[in-house]
């Protein structure tokens, strides 16, 4: 038979129980602007029932139940919402990169504007074709000499420009990488921690909330994949154990492992031996070449933005990129100018009978001003010294035939002003073009990634809010809910208390009743 104290003891089980939801309610309510928490929920259920099987188990009408336990506190996450969040987050942390990026070169570039280098080249372009009409004026010489400089100076900002947003980057690539390694540090730190607790029977949740949120932050960096390994012991079955965490290409590859049982692996982004580029990524002992990391994230596009070496021992990048096709077009340019001026003849050369060869445009760091190199000329485009010594250097007669040249001869003027018309290789794969049409390109494809980009990064941010949006709605605190939960509690708590003041009543009468 039942004991006269079975009714006291199942009442003090369902106050424990309620209590401990209650407490784990005030706890959601505490934390529910607070960033990173999972609600949480006290799992309830049936003691067992009086009497157990056995032998001598006495005989009553049925089984009566003892009351209620709490047996874990456990956090509402839905792990396949966590991956695909992660996911998201990887490509968004690579579109809102690229996307600023490109936007930063755009700024730069500042075109179609009244003051970037097409305006330049078209106000030179014009100075020459009124030059061309009064080859004997010395204020339309003043001119073409001075818009030739501002032509040049336009090449050396922009250049130095776009050189130093790429050295930006380079420092953000430095500034990333300690970040991920920070995040490692931290989520082996607390891989630690939890495989102190779980075997204990116990669920950290303010542990996996943390190890959560730096999981998150890392997936905007790289591509990863999180899977679980158990911390043994007595832990429970819902204990989550230790994040093993790989790095994974896009395809699902696994590059390298970030954090495993034993600890993590720092990551490293190697230059070339030039040190003006992304050679590689070395995760631990395992280095990959940059032309096989195709995790999208922010470090991925960070290294695209600054420069990476391709298979073939280029410089590839967006900055890269445009400083090539600015050396192209300034290296194009000046010495195309400078074949047509040398040609001609100058009133000094008029003058001395004889064609001295005098170049418009010169190399500010050679020596003698020729123009031999490519690589980084934008950067070194200059008005020759001759030209800047004497308005008379610059070329407007034919150089044909010297004894004839005159003065007024403006052929080689002409000739100066319609080379804008003529087309040119410019030192690559494409076809020739104009000086106008080859500009133009570049900086329509500059529009056309960068448009792209935006385009790419609004809709990976609409995915993630989407994808968040969803997460939030099992795993975020609702004021709403928990009040009702709240009261639903605090109802089962009274009720409880109410059961054992009935129970002790009933004692009461057993107790001092029946003496009498």
């Amino acid at each position: 038979m039942a004991s006269t104290f079975m009714g006291l003891e199942t009442a003090k089980r369902g106050l424990v129980a309620q209590q401990s939801a209650l407490y784990t309610t005030g706890n959601n309510i505490s934390n529910a602007n607070t960033l990173g928490y999972t609600r949480q929920r006290v799992d309830l259920q049936q003691t067992t029932g009086y009497p157990s099987v056995g032998t001598n188990a006495p005989k009553i009408a049925g089984q009566i139940g003892t009351g209620v336990e709490a047996t874990t506190v456990t956090r509402l996450r839905e792990g396949f919402l966590d991956t695909q969040y992660r996911s998201e987050s990887s490509k968004l942390g690579y579109w809102e990169n690229r996307s600023s990026a490109l936007g930063n070169l755009e700024t730069i570039m500042n075109e179609p504007s009244d003051s970037g280098l097409a305006a330049s080249m078209d106000s030179f372009w014009s100075s020459l074709q009124d030059f061309a009409s009064d080859p004997q004026n010395s204020g339309a010489r003043a001119v073409v000499r001075q818009r030739g400089i501002a032509v040049a100076d336009t090449f050396n900002y922009l250049y130095k420009t776009v050189s130093a947003e790429k050295g930006n980057v380079e420092n953000e690539i430095g500034v990333s990488e300690k970040a991920v390694n920070t995040i490692l540090s931290q989520v082996d730190a607390l891989n630690k921690q939890i495989a102190a607790v779980e075997p204990n029977g116990y669920l950290p949740n303010d542990l996996y909330d943390k190890r959560d949120s730096l999981l998150d932050d890392l997936s905007t960096y790289v591509k990863v994949k999180v899977s679980y390994e158990s911390t043994g012991g007595n832990g429970l079955a819902q204990a989550e154990g230790k994040a093993i965490v790989s790095l994974v290409n896009d395809d699902g590859t696994e590059v390298a492992k970030l954090v495993d049982a034993n600890g993590y692996n720092q990551l490293s982004v190697n230059k070339n031996s030039a040190d003006t580029a992304v050679a590689s990524i070395s995760v631990g002992g395992t280095t990959v070449d940059i032309n096989n990391f195709d995790s999208t994230g922010k470090l991925k596009s960070i290294v695209e933005s600054y420069g990476y070496e391709d298979s073939n021992g280029d410089i590839k990048g967006i900055y890269n990129d445009m400083l090539t096709e600015l050396d192209n077009l300034a290296y194009t340019f000046a010495t195309a100018f400078n074949a047509v001026h040398e040609d001609g003849m100058s009133p000094n050369e008029i003058t001395a009978g004889a064609n001295q060869d005098i170049s418009f445009f010169a190399d500010s760091k050679s020596t003698d001003g020729s123009i031999t190199s490519r690589d980084g000329f934008a950067s070194r485009i200059a008005i020759s010294d001759a030209i800047t010594s004497s308005l008379d250097n610059i070329a407007n007669a034919s150089g044909a035939n010297p004894s004839s040249a005159t003065l007024g001869d403006a052929t080689v003027a002409s000739a100066l002003a319609e080379i804008i018309n003529n087309k040119y290789d410019y030192g690559d794969s494409s076809e020739q073009a104009t000086f106008r049409n080859y500009f133009e390109g570049v900086i329509g494809s500059m529009a056309v990634s960068a448009q792209e980009a935006s385009k790419m990064f609004s809709n990976s941010t609409t995915l993630q809010q989407t994808v968040e949006n969803k997460r939030m709605s099992v795993s975020s605190v609702s004021l709403d809910e928990e009040m009702t939960n709240m009261i639903q509690y605090q109802q089962a708590y009274n009720a409880s208390a109410r059961m054992i003041s009935l129970t002790d009543e009933l004692l009461d009468t057993i107790v001092n009743e029946l003496k009498r």
